[in-house]
Order: C-alpha cells, then structure tokens, then sequence
C-alpha cells in the first residue's frame, strides 16, 4: 500500500518520454511469465474487482492482486472475504492476498484460493493497521522469524501455484528483517516478494527507503522482487528500478489517480516512449466504464455506494467542477450518473482542449500511523 496524501508530480507532454528507460529481464513467477514488469499493488477498499477489470482494458499491467483478505474468514465462508476474492476468467493473473497467524488456517486459505481462481497466493507481512497486526498478521510476522518461515513454508506446501510474500522492511529501524526473510523465503520455494520500502513503526508517513530495497534484492539469488511506495510517475519508475535493481515495480495509489501508468510505464520500458497522456474524455470514459463496471457485477445500491468514495479522486483529474463533484458523491442511481456523464461531456466540449496533463492532489485515505484504524 502507498502512502497518503502527497502530491503527484507533475509529468509535462514530453518530459518523461526523455527519461531513459531501465534495462531488465521479464518477470518470472513460478512457472508464469508476466506480460510486463508493472504489477498493480493492493490497497484496501478499492483494488477490487470491477476496478481490476476496467484497469486491465487498458493494458499493460503484469499481475493484479486482490485486497488483503483474512485468511479466517475465507476458510469460513464469510461475506465480505467472497466478494474480496471474487474473480472471473478475464482477471488474469491475479493473486489472492491472505492475511494472518495460524499456519493451518493459512494453508486452508491457500487451497481454497488456488480452487477459486488464483494464479498466485500471495501472504501480506506488510499491513501495518492495528486491527491486522494484533491478531498477528501483518507487519507483526515480521517479529516472529521462526514461526514465520514455518508459516510460510506450511502455504507453499500446501498448493501448486506459486507463492508470493508482500512485506515491509521491518518492524522499526532496529529491526530490518527483510532481507533474514527474503533469503530464508527464497529457500523453502517462495516464487517471488513485493517490498515496501517503509518500516511497520512508519505506517504511511516518511519517504521510502530506497536502499532497504536493494538491500533484500541482494539478499536473493533469483526470484523477483518488486519494489513498492511512492512510485507515480515514470521518472519515479526510473529511479525506483536503476537505485534499487528490482525486477519489477508494485504500483498502488499512483494506479488509482493515473489509471494509464501501467500502459504508459509498458511502453516506455519496451520502446522508451510511454506515448500520450490520456485526454480528458478518455478519463471520463473510464470513470463510466468504471461505473458500469460495477453495476454488472454489484447491485445498483451497491454500486453508487461505492463509487461515492472514488467519486473525489475522479473528479480530482477530470476537473468538472464543485457543483457536480458533489453530484457523484452522492450518487443515488444509474441513472443519476448518466445525468452526471452528460452534464461533464458539456462541460469539455466547451473547455480548450490543450492536452496537457494536469497533476492531481492524492487524497486517498490510508491510515496514518502504525496504531491507527480504517
């Protein structure tokens, strides 16, 4: 998960398409090669899958996986985990991300992902929210070494599909364990590890540890790593890539607001020109297709409720004004956002279309501190 409420640099028409690409291998994991180095990370309440799907119409995304899902209520049928690890043929690859303590339950969890739909189980060790870690899961495994690796060891024994762990690079800055785990996962057939760069004791605050990263690139011999935090544009990718030697990126928050990165960063690595920023009207294409997107695959109360809390970072980019912001965060019905898509196509048609990009302010909310609760 990505940090909050920071800025998203700005990416002039020409500027990033100078910014030399990276070299680097395609991404194995497991026995799956993946389409591009660029992976869309999980982040809690929005990387579900109507938004999964419309994201992968764009192209250029390597892997999805779902939102953290307890492991416990999976194995017990709970509602709300179904819907989290709802999937359907065209979302692929995915990995299923399961969260929590008891090696059983874990390998129950696993074998159920890998019967429903996952390509990759994926274990979090990197949420750092109080309601996760004081069940122990979480950044909390990350304190437990023995108990961990048998943990994990237990998952990847118990399915046939690869196993993949998301972790942070410690607890605190005197316990940077990352790397002892990398090298201990790597050796009991972990397939590959996503790592943000931020410690449990910073929750979502500070900047990312850019050497933290390569550190536990260093530690493995052969399977991936992705790096993850604070990566939102290409010359971040860049940078991010060339610091750390990671094989790939894990790309959450800036995925939400610039939909367009994966297609964009895909280019770029494989041409060295990421193309044109998307237009106005594209944008607005994917906020209805996003809509629609969950109308077929929720209830139609369902569906407005949860577009209400992305209604503001849509808006955020595509600029329509206060007035019908408001509109779409209180959406009451398809056909009030119909109204809403009207009112907004008006409103281009009589804006100067320039095709620049104009940067949005991020304001997803994410928890602040290690202690703190959605």
């Amino acid at each position: 998960m990505e940090s909050p409420n920071q800025n998203v640099s700005p990416e002039k028409s020409g500027t990033d398409s100078v910014t030399p690409s990276v070299p680097g291998k395609p991404v194995r994991i497991g026995n799956r090669v993946l389409a591009s180095r660029f992976s869309l990370a999980p982040l809690a309440g929005y990387t579900n899958l109507p938004f999964r799907l419309v994201m992968r119409r764009l192209g250029g995304l390597g892997l999805a996986t779902t939102d953290l899902i307890s492991a416990r209520a999976l194995v017990l049928g709970g509602g709300k985990s179904l819907e989290l690890a709802e999937t359907c043929p065209e979302d692929e690859p995915l990995a299923m991300q399961i969260f929590g303590n008891d090696p059983l339950v874990m390998a129950q969890a696993a074998k159920w992902c890998q019967a429903h739909g996952a390509h990759i189980v994926d274990i979090n060790m990197g949420c750092p929210v109080n309601k996760v870690t004081k069940g122990g899961g979480g950044s909390a495994m990350m304190c437990q070494p023995i108990d961990t690796v048998a943990l994990v060891q237990k998952v990847v024994e118990a399915v046939s599909i690869p196993v993949t762990v998301k972790m942070r690079l410690g607890w605190d800055d005197e316990q940077i364990t990352a790397p002892h785990f990398a090298r201990e996962f790597e050796k009991i057939g972990v397939s590959g590890l996503t790592i943000h760069g931020r410690t449990r004791e910073q929750g979502f605050r500070g900047g990312v540890n850019v050497d933290g990263i390569k550190r536990v690139v260093e530690a493995v011999e052969s399977i991936p790593v992705f790096g993850n935090g604070d990566v939102k544009t290409i010359p971040e990718a860049a940078q991010m890539l060339k610091e750390t030697g990671c094989s790939g990126l894990a790309i959450g928050r800036g995925g939400l607001m610039h939909p367009w990165i994966f297609r964009r960063l895909d280019l770029w690595d494989k041409t060295g020109d990421p193309g044109p920023h998307p237009t106005y009207r594209e944008r607005l294409a994917f906020m209805d297709a996003h809509f629609q997107s969950m109308l077929k695959l929720r209830t139609e109360r369902s569906a407005c409720i949860n577009f209400r809390k992305v209604a503001t970072w849509y808006c955020k980019v595509i600029r329509p004004g206060k007035t019908i912001q408001q509109e779409l965060v209180m959406i009451q019905s398809a056909k009030h956002f119909a109204s809403s898509i009207q009112k907004i196509e008006e409103i281009l048609s009589s804006r100067e279309e320039k095709g620049d990009w104009h940067p949005a302010e991020v304001d997803i909310r994410l928890p602040e501190g290690p202690i703190a609760h959605w």
